[in-house]
């Protein structure tokens, strides 16, 4: 089947690795297979991997046009219902045995995947589950050449001060709190400037499979940090804070 995208998700089909991970997720479900609810279904290719498992699909996007292209490519699948929606505003009258909610990027802080999923899990059955599970957040210090939050990508170049270290650890069938605080404490590992965090996320798609960063989708994150001389071995404690879905101009980090 050959997808029509629309400009902004042009990129999901040439993103592979993350596809296959999210196809295999759900080819491993294995627990009722009624109804599931597919969140930000973008051109719809996740609802068309549900086609062939699920008895029903509410695919929710919340763009027009994209909304138009997804009813365009599942327009043939008579279990798919494409709905024009924000999921803050959708009338769910059904409880779904799966959620599939896509919308990820680097410790949801850009995207609304937090609010979407403390609302939209309220209509989870009890033995339902959600695809992804959840995510590993990971810390490195370095050394930036930009002063200002931006992403790991084609041109952007950095140093690494630290081996990575797991900061936080979200599981998508608990409610979590979007306002994120939390001290950090990571050691060099050798001796040089330190003006910068990378944040890495890793997608937990389910048990059994975890997806790292991927070319075209939530690449690192690179904050800065005032400019701090470390030697190896030095214990460096940052206080670093976020609001999850309010955008990356509400990331705050600074040492203690």
């Amino acid at each position: 089947m050959k997808f029509k995208t629309t400009p902004y998700h042009s990129d999901l089909l040439k993103d592979q690795e993350r596809l296959a991970g999210f196809y295999n997720a759900i080819c491993e479900y294995s627990s009722n297979k009624g109804l599931a609810y597919d969140l930000g279904c973008g051109s719809g290719i996740l609802s068309y991997f549900l086609s062939s498992f699920f008895d029903e699909i509410i695919s929710l996007e919340i763009d027009v046009k994209t909304a138009q292209c997804a009813k365009e490519n599942l327009a043939n699948f008579s279990n798919i219902q494409v709905v024009n929606s924000d999921v803050l505003e959708y009338d769910f009258e059904k409880k779904a045995d799966l959620i599939v909610c896509e919308m990820m990027d680097t410790a949801l802080i850009d995207e609304e995947q937090i609010p979407v999923l403390n609302h939209a899990r309220k209509f989870l059955k009890k033995t339902g589950e959600i695809i992804p599970k959840g995510i590993i957040n990971t810390v490195e210090l370095v050394n930036l050449e930009r002063d200002y939050v931006h992403w790991d990508e084609e041109g952007v170049h950095y140093e690494l001060f630290s081996d990575a270290k797991v900061y936080s650890k979200l599981d998508f069938l608990e409610d979590i709190n979007p306002n994120f605080e939390e001290i950090i404490s990571v050691k060099a590992n050798r001796d040089g400037m330190v003006n910068g965090l990378k944040i890495t996320t890793f997608t937990k798609l389910n048990d059994d499979i975890i997806c790292g960063p991927t070319p075209m989708l939530n690449p690192p994150l690179l904050v800065p940090l005032d400019n701090r001389s470390v030697k190896s071995n030095d214990l460096i404690i940052v206080k670093l804070k976020y609001i999850m879905g309010k955008g990356i101009e509400s990331i705050k980090a600074e040492y203690l």
